[in-house]
């Protein structure tokens, strides 16, 4: 129960210091915050713990897809913003992604 309670913080940790960093407008930090692997990095350290080698390596697998998803995805907000509120521009760039997904399902099976 304790390790529940620890992630939670850690996690409640991250959005935290995600929402100071956008409300102190600076640019640059809060745009890199976007990227940080630092979710990966904990995720990846419990997929060792609970997965054995052959569904750890199906699960990088997964996890460049989504690299690629990621990197689709901000770009359609950047590009989309030029054109549309931000708010529209997300969900614009998450449409994309959902298809991007679904495309990948289709061709991988």
């Amino acid at each position: 129960m304790l390790d529940y309670v620890i992630k939670f913080i850690l996690g409640g940790s991250l959005v935290v210091l995600a929402t100071y960093l956008s409300k102190s407008k600076n640019i640059f930090l809060s745009g890199i915050i976007t990227t940080l692997p630092i979710i990966t990095l904990l995720n990846m350290t419990l997929q060792i713990k609970y997965m054995n080698d052959q569904e750890f390596h199906l699960a990088q697998k997964s996890g460049i897809l989504g690299a690629f998803g990621l990197v689709l995805f901000i770009a359609s907000c950047y590009f989309l913003t030029a054109w549309v509120k931000p708010l529209y521009a997300i969900l614009f760039a998450i449409l994309i992604l959902f298809l991007y997904f679904w495309m990948y399902k289709q061709i991988a099976g």
